[in-house]
This record gives structure tokens, C-alpha cells and sequence, in this order.
């Protein structure tokens, strides 16, 4: 019989990196290759072995709640999950702490902007308390590191190292074969009020669960992608067109006035005349793009361009958008003339 496996997804916050879209819908549900960034986080778990039947724990600010909820009803209606809601933002332990009831047992932690290219097959033979997933970069100062001994072990967690000696990123994906384990340890984070700003981090309650004696090993992942600032979901959205993403074929068949270079993502209900769109283009449900030239972009749906050029922009739902060639950041329901 399957073992429940916990996964949560703290996703609260208010955004403010990625206004204005924020202002108007939870940043998991902004759009990106044709989907939300929801959808993308919960397509990283199709490696699950069979032996976990995994639970989803969605941790969400207040302001969150409906659209989420409404969104997970209508796109996910079989999938086990369960929303806590973090009325005070007071960090990712606080986050984890108010879903204590939900987490028991083994679980993953992940942050719904992040992405990664983890293979989770082997978890079910995992003999480890934990694992953390890294990626080398060349410059990791700006980061949070996992220092390792001779055996393979995490030692500690360091946020932004001085030297590039170690360049063992963290990229905020963790295996944890005892949620309760990890919750005693946040406890003991929160009394000693190891904190910063007031906020409390995961990495200090894990240096916490390693000083008692938990082994942890870290996993290299080759993909880690984010899409938590708009420079990053353009980048993000580039890579997912070129990896699968990519509908341009059908797209070209469906609109023969319109020019369509690779990879692109344009939904079936849209209405393209006159117009070139690529690459790395991806055009939400009943869009309408006349005489434009679209490339490098996100598109929400209901958006109408006219007679511009947009390269590197993002527009939300029902942006009304005519003029000359421009780079636009424009939130739901704008409307811009030139």
C-alpha cells in the first residue's frame, strides 16, 4: 500500500517583485509557456515512485486564498491537497510550522517559483534524514551554500558565503524523511529566535536538525529555473518553449496570415493577423494580435495588441495595447495608446 508523501508549497507573500501583476492575482498563477507557474511546479513531481502517494500542502497569504483555491478546483479536482493560510509573513519556518498538522511523516519542501529538473524515482529506498538539492554556479555569494565533509554529508547551511571556494548552491528543494523531526527543530529555531529582519529560514531550523545528529546529502540538479521577478519568468518561459513547450507547428496551420518563429505558445482561442510571433512568444486564451510583431513575451489572456512591437515584455489579462514598438510591464486590465 502507498505511503503518504507530504509535499509543501509555501507560496505566501505579496509579490512585490512582480508587480503589477500581483495586484491583481497570486504570483503562482501568473502565466508562463502556456501555463501558470502553478502548473509548472506541480509537473515537477511526475517521477514520484509508485510507493508514495503524495499530498500536497498549499501554505498561502490571505489575499491568496480564493483565487488559488477557485484555480486548484477547477484545473486539479482529483488532487489530494490541503491550504494553510500565513495571516503574518514571518518567514519560511513559520510558513512550515503552521501546517504542522498536515506534516508528518516523510516530505518535500519546495517554493512555488522555483524549478527544478529533480528526478524523485529512488526517494522511496532514501536511507537519509534528509536531502537538499544544490546546483553549481559560478558565483555563489549572493547565495545560501551546503558545505559537506569526506563522507558526502551536509555539515551546515551558509547564507552568502564570502569565498567561492564552495559553489554547492541551495536551490530551496528539500527531502525530509521525518516531517515531525523538522518541526521540533523549528520550535527550538524559534526559541533561540534565530532570525533575520524578523523572518525565519528554513536553513537554520536544518542546521538545527543537523546539530542533533540528522544526515543529510545533497543532489545536483543541471535545471533551476525561477519565476520570481520578470527578468527571470522571461528567461524561464524561454526555456520551457524550447523544452516541450513549444506549439508552434500547430500554431502556423492555424494561422496562415500570421508569421510563427520557434518555439512560441499560442493558445487555440487566440486570433493572430498580420503579425509576426516568435520566438519565445507565449500568447494566453482569446488574445487578439493584429499587424504586431511579438517576440520574447508573455501574453495573459484576453490581451489585445495592436500595429506595436514588443520584445521582452510582460502584459496581463485584458491589456488593451496599440501604438509603436515598445517594452511594456503592464498589469490586468490596462489599456495603452500611442
Amino acid at each position: 500500500m502507498p505511503q503518504t508523501l507530504k509535499i509543501a508549497i509555501p507560496m505566501a507573500g505579496y509579490g512585490s517583485r512582480m508587480r503589477p501583476h500581483t495586484w491583481s492575482k497570486p504570483k503562482p498563477l501568473i502565466p508562463l509557456a502556456g501555463r501558470t507557474v502553478l502548473d509548472h511546479c506541480l509537473n515537477q513531481f511526475g517521477t514520484l515512485p509508485a510507493a508514495f502517494e503524495p499530498e500536497y500542502i498549499f501554505i498561502v497569504s490571505p489575499f491568496q486564498v480564493e483565487q488559488v483555491t477557485a484555480y486548484l478546483k477547477q484545473n486539479y479536482p482529483s488532487l489530494p491537497w490541503q491550504m494553510v493560510v500565513q495571516e503574518v509573513m514571518r518567514g519560511q519556518s513559520d510558513a512550515l510550522l503552521l501546517a504542522r498538522q498536515h506534516l508528518h511523516g516523510p516530505m518535500l519542501m519546495c517554493f512555488s517559483d522555483t524549478l527544478v529538473d529533480a528526478n524523485f524515482s529512488g526517494l522511496a529506498e532514501e536511507t537519509m534524514d534528509g536531502i537538499a538539492w544544490v546546483k553549481p554556479v559560478p558565483d555563489p555569494r549572493r547565495f545560501g551554500v551546503a558545505e559537506i565533509n569526506k563522507q558526502g554529508l551536509v555539515t551546515r547551511f551558509v547564507e552568502k558565503p564570502q569565498s567561492l571556494d564552495n559553489n554547492r548552491v541551495v536551490v530551496g528543494f528539500y527531502y525530509f524523511r521525518s516531517g515531525e523531526a523538522l518541526m521540533t527543530a523549528i520550535e527550538e529555531q524559534m526559541r533561540r529566535n534565530i532570525s533575520l529582519r524578523g523572518e525565519f529560514f528554513l536553513t537554520d531550523a536544518i542546521n538545527i536538525l543537523l546539530e542533533g545528529g540528522a544526515k543529510m546529502r545533497t543532489q545536483e540538479v543541471e535545471v533551476w529555473l525561477d519565476s520570481g521577478i520578470p527578468d527571470a519568468i522571461l528567461e524561464t518561459n524561454r526555456y520551457l518553449l524550447e523544452h516541450g513547450q513549444d506549439n508552434s507547428a500547430e500554431t502556423a496551420a492555424r494561422f496562415p496570415t500570421a508569421m510563427i518563429r520557434p518555439p512560441v505558445f499560442v493558445h487555440p482561442s487566440a486570433v493572430l493577423e498580420g503579425c509576426v510571433v516568435g520566438p519565445h512568444a507565449a500568447i494566453g486564451a482569446g488574445c487578439t494580435i493584429r499587424r504586431s510583431v511579438i517576440s520574447n513575451s508573455i501574453l495573459d489572456e484576453m490581451t489585445k495588441v495592436e500595429n506595436l512591437v514588443l520584445e521582452g515584455s510582460l502584459l496581463g489579462r485584458r491589456v488593451v495595447a496599440t501604438g509603436h514598438a515598445d517594452q511594456l510591464n503592464l498589469g490586468d486590465d490596462a489599456w495603452i495608446k500611442k
